[in-house]
């Protein structure tokens, strides 16, 4: 088949939000999760989505979305049980998968579409890292076919920071514009801190 995957983490609690969904926030007039999925949809060849159950209430925010959904009931034991089933899902003969977290709302087609572009710019395969215009490393990260078999060994709640690690030699960054690629929304006083940033400033009379 070849092309680019995209995963979604999308089956944490959202604990620190104290009772409510962070990926249920309206971002653009949308649920956060939706957003995210039609971000990627406009730059991927298949879209992945791993949530807690088929039934749960993030569901109905990807509803009608040309997504796969990819049950995660272990997503209590960390952040790897959401990638290892997910890269395990995908379409056979995937070339590479973008792992895009689902609570981070500054990222844009275009961001993942530089990402893969730094991918398909270089005739081995590498693992590419999006990176705030300072140079801090961030998020999405791009793993190349090779690291599959990794990302399914993975364990805890550390996420692929092994695999990065393990493969520093051949890793890339992209920087994208501003904080955009280290801005992820965890607690409700960052959502709120965010929109205050981020409101439209009052007309001139």
């Amino acid at each position: 088949m070849g092309g680019i995957a995209i995963l979604i983490p999308a089956a944490g609690a959202s604990a620190r939000m104290r009772g409510t969904d962070k990926l249920l926030e309206e971002v653009e007039g949308r649920a956060l999760l939706r957003r995210q999925a039609e971000e990627a949809l406009q730059v991927a060849d298949h879209v992945a989505v791993a949530l807690p159950a088929h039934d749960h209430p993030r569901v109905r925010a990807i509803q009608g979305l040309p997504v796969q959904v990819v049950e995660v009931p272990d997503a209590h034991l960390g952040m790897s049980s959401a990638l290892r089933r997910g890269v395990a899902m995908l379409p056979r003969g995937i070339d590479a998968v973008l792992v895009l977290p689902a609570d981070m709302p500054e990222l844009t087609a275009p961001d993942l579409a530089a990402v893969i572009a730094g991918f398909r710019a270089v005739p081995r395969p590498t693992l590419q890292q999006a990176t705030a215009a300072d140079g801090t490393p961030g998020h999405p990260v791009l793993f190349p076919a090779d690291c599959f078999p990794a990302l399914l060994n993975l364990s805890g709640d550390q996420g692929a920071r092994r695999v990065l690690d393990a493969n520093a030699h051949r890793l890339r960054h992209v920087a994208l514009p501003g904080s955009r690629a280290v801005t992820d929304l965890d607690t409700p006083e960052a959502w709120q801190a965010w929109r205050d940033r981020n409101q439209a400033p009052c007309a001139a009379e």
